[in-house]
Order: structure tokens, then C-alpha cells, then sequence
């Protein structure tokens, strides 16, 4: 058997099995975006109240008092500065480190799984139209077979194979949508561990220098 032929073959299994790709597609976005959402509620929370209380417990050299205020808080700006506050003994350059650390671990975090929505937003069009080419080719190799449904047949099959471009759109569409608004989740929570790591190191109390020793006569 040629290889024409048996791409052909392939070509005339139709669009049916791409629609139910897509089916499986779409849940898989809708799951994604569910659990985004759920990792993104309440991550939050007044963080400028919270900026204030750090700044003064740490002008005051109140470390337990620091820590304590940002125990048990899940916004990742809190959680960076926590880690931040747990090294304050160590020295700033200490603090600064670990903070970072923080910040690219939560960072990683923060957008997991949106590649699935990203990626499912450049190409599930794409998928939608390869069913439909399928489509079509088995519109017209059903129509040389049988010839006296004329063109009746030809267009209900290809009817039947544009509903998988209509498909690929209707998951494409959302999935680009809650990419873009995730990924803005992700800017705003970047910028917020930024500012509360600027503020913790701007507010750590300064190491006394050792005295000069006495100079010899």
C-alpha cells in the first residue's frame, strides 16, 4: 500500500475523534482555571496595614513581634518577608538572599500550569481546523462513492466538519482569556514581593560598628 493511501486512510477516519480531543482539551482548561482560581483567592489580603506594622516592629528592633505578624499569612508578599525576617539575625545581605530565594521558588508557584492555557490558546483553533479539513476530505470521498446524494451530501458533511473549528475557537477562547488574567495575578503578586523585600530591608535596624581601639601613645 502506498503511503498516499494510507494517509488517505487516516483522512477518512473524519473530524468525530478531534471533537472528542477537544472535549478533553476543554476540560482539562476548565480544571486548570478552577484551581488557579482557588490558589489566587485569598492570596491577597491588606498588605499596606501589613507594611506598616512590619516597618515599625523592625524600627523598633521587635523581631519576635515581626514574625509574629506574619505568621500564619498566605499572600506570597507575606510569605517572602517572613522568610526575609527569619534571617535578620544573619546580617541585610542574609536577609536579601533568602528573600530572593523565596521569590523565584514562589514565582514558580505562581504560574504553574498557565503554560496548559497558554498553550491551548495558540492551538486549539489549530486542532479545530485540522478536524475539519478531516472533515471535509471524507465529505468528498464519501460523495465519489456514492454520487447520488449530489451536493446535499457534500454540504451536510462539510457542515459537520466546521462545527470542529467552531469547537477549537470556543476552547481557545477562555483559555486565552484566563491566561491573560492570571498572568496579570502574576505581575501584581511579583510587584507586591518586590515592594514588602525593599520595605523589610529598608527597616532593618542598623549593626552597631565596633569602636576604633584606642590609639597608642
Amino acid at each position: 500500500m502506498h503511503l498516499t493511501e494510507r494517509i488517505l486512510g487516516f483522512t477518512l477516519l473524519g473530524s468525530e475523534w478531534v471533537l472528542w480531543v477537544l472535549i478533553g482539551l476543554s476540560v482539562l482548561s476548565v480544571t486548570v482555571m478552577v484551581e488557579r482560581a482557588f490558589y489566587f483567592r485569598g492570596s491577597g489580603g491588606d498588605l499596606e496595614a501589613l507594611g506598616r506594622e512590619l516597618v515599625r516592629r523592625l524600627k523598633e528592633s521587635d523581631l519576635e513581634g515581626a514574625r509574629l505578624s506574619l505568621t500564619g499569612l498566605r499572600a506570597p508578599a507575606a510569605l517572602v518577608a517572613a522568610a526575609g525576617v527569619a534571617e535578620l539575625d544573619r546580617g541585610a545581605d542574609a536577609v536579601a538572599e533568602t528573600m530572593a530565594s523565596a521569590k523565584a521558588r514562589l514565582r514558580i508557584d505562581l504560574e504553574r500550569n498557565l503554560g496548559i492555557l497558554g498553550t491551548l490558546g495558540n492551538n486549539a483553533p489549530f486542532i479545530g481546523l485540522f478536524g475539519t479539513v478531516l472533515g471535509i476530505i471524507k465529505a468528498f470521498a464519501d460523495l465519489s462513492r456514492n454520487q447520488t446524494g449530489g451536493a446535499a451530501a457534500v454540504m451536510s458533511g462539510i457542515s459537520e466538519a466546521l462545527v470542529a473549528t467552531a469547537v477549537g475557537l470556543m476552547v481557545a477562547i477562555p483559555a486565552v482569556v484566563a491566561f491573560n488574567f492570571f498572568q496579570g495575578k502574576v505581575r501584581k503578586a511579583i510587584a507586591r514581593i518586590d515592594a514588602m523585600g525593599h520595605l523589610v530591608l529598608s527597616s532593618i535596624p542598623p549593626t552597631p560598628r565596633p569602636l576604633p581601639p584606642p590609639a597608642k601613645d
